[in-house]
């Protein structure tokens, strides 16, 4: 829905510069006056200035209530629509590791005395010497 909106926003917008870009400014109705030929358009003496500033005007329009839209869309934010959507992504769960080496896995307290496990790791230095 929003994206609908957005283009339509666009295409008046682009609309509107086009319908702004058209128009003749208050200098150019005083040169018609003095017989340059502008009164002769498509629309007729005054056709064109009352087609194009209606045409602005309704697009003016549209273009402020698709802008009052969009802001209403993207100031409230989108709630989550079904239970699914309401459950976060699950945690990663570490893989269960069973093939370790016998170096990997770590000693006991009560087996660091004991000369059946050896280590790759140097012995700490003892107290007292």
């Amino acid at each position: 829905m929003q994206t609908a909106v957005l283009i339509v926003h666009i295409l008046l917008a682009i609309a509107l510069i086009v319908l702004a870009l058209l128009q003749h400014g208050k200098g150019a109705d005083a040169g018609a006056a003095f017989g340059s030929g502008a009164s002769n358009t498509m629309f007729g003496a005054r056709g064109s200035a009352n087609f194009l500033s209606r045409s602005t005007a309704v697009v003016a329009t549209l273009f402020f209530v698709t802008s009052l839209t969009l802001g209403y869309f993207f100031a409230r934010p989108e709630k989550p629509q079904s239970v699914m959507d309401r459950v976060g992504a699950p945690a990663a769960v570490a893989p269960e590791v069973t093939d370790l080496p016998p170096s990997a896995t770590p000693s006991s307290p009560e087996g660091a005395d004991s000369k059946e496990q050896e280590s790759d790791l140097p012995a700490p230095p003892k107290a007292g010497k």
